[in-house]
């Protein structure tokens, strides 16, 4: 069983308002949105669009549902922007993550990106680095993630992505061969690595001494083939309902989670799955989603 003193639940606000695609879910508040995490049985939560921008509000109010952010993206643009505007934005961030106790950034190299090009589909059209771009992402990676560790107490998780220059599993690892361990962890998303072909069990063996932070999301395989097969974009795929919770889909979760336990692993597992909150109402999955981690984990 996992050490419930050193593994925490959470979910992400995308399943209440998707921030891609403001329209779903605009009627849900933040306040709505926190409560029911809270209700759900979940102790953390990512930073979505609606939340308070200043830390002070945003941690009493999660403080009064005994919740806490445990992590929040960050938009990376090394390899089209300066390092020095990247470098800004970044310490930004990780100060506001810093007043709320946050230990974990989660890093996505949006240069190139057609993860939100809502005409671009997702299979077949994402770029692909070249040695020198190679070297230029993981050496900035490198400088954020030191200045993250040493001047704020953040560690810098990479997260693979659909429609992103870290897509694969080729990807990924060498992406890891190309960073400082000290300075670059995973981010671990069972969802992003289905969805593209890879084998999640696979994929946490492999990176198991770099995963830092866990998304724990399913994916639905019947809608994933009619987005490639119908050449759709990645968020079409998200409207028509691709991703799920855990235990809704068709990845096998209870070795994966035999692999974390067993490498002792420490820190959030979160879910994160975004739908169509019309759809899948956000409270009803969450509840599913903690009966089933519970069921499989003793979390």
């Amino acid at each position: 069983m996992f050490d419930k003193s050193k593994v925490k639940l959470g979910i992400a606000p995308i399943a209440w308002t998707n921030d891609d695609m403001p329209d779903l879910g605009k009627e849900n508040t933040f306040e709505q949105c926190v409560s029911e995490m809270a209700l759900a049985g979940f102790t953390g939560s990512e930073v979505g669009n609606k939340y308070p921008k200043d830390p002070a509000e945003l941690k009493k109010a999660l403080d009064l549902r005994g919740m806490q952010i445990c992590n929040q993206w960050f938009s990376s643009f090394l390899l089209t922007q300066p390092f020095e505007e990247v470098e800004k934005a970044c310490r930004a961030q990780l100060a506001f993550l810093q007043a709320l106790g946050s230990k974990i950034i989660g890093f996505s190299e949006q240069s190139y990106s057609v993860q939100g090009q809502i005409d671009t589909p997702v299979f077949g059209h994402k770029y692909v680095l070249n040695d020198a771009e190679w070297e230029k992402l993981c050496t900035g990676l490198n400088r954020l993630g030191k200045i993250a560790k040493e001047e704020y107490g953040i560690c810098l998780t990479y997260h693979h992505h659909m429609g992103t220059v870290v897509q694969t599993a080729e990807e990924t690892a060498r992406l890891m061969e190309g960073t400082d361990p000290e300075y670059v962890s995973l981010l671990f998303d069972t969802g992003h690595f289905a969805y593209c072909g890879e084998d999640p069990l696979e994929m946490v063996k492999k990176h198991i001494g770099r995963i830092r932070h866990v998304h724990l999301k399913d994916i639905r395989p019947e809608v994933v083939e009619t987005v490639k097969k119908g050449n759709k974009s990645f968020l079409d795929g998200v409207r028509m309902g691709a991703f799920t919770i855990p235990g809704d889909g068709c990845i096998d979760f209870e070795p994966i989670f035999a692999v974390l336990e067993k490498a002792g692993y420490e820190g959030y597992m979160l879910v994160e799955a975004e739908q169509d909150p019309a759809k899948a109402n956000p409270l009803e999955y969450a509840i599913r989603a903690r009966k089933f981690i519970a069921e499989k984990t003793g979390l």
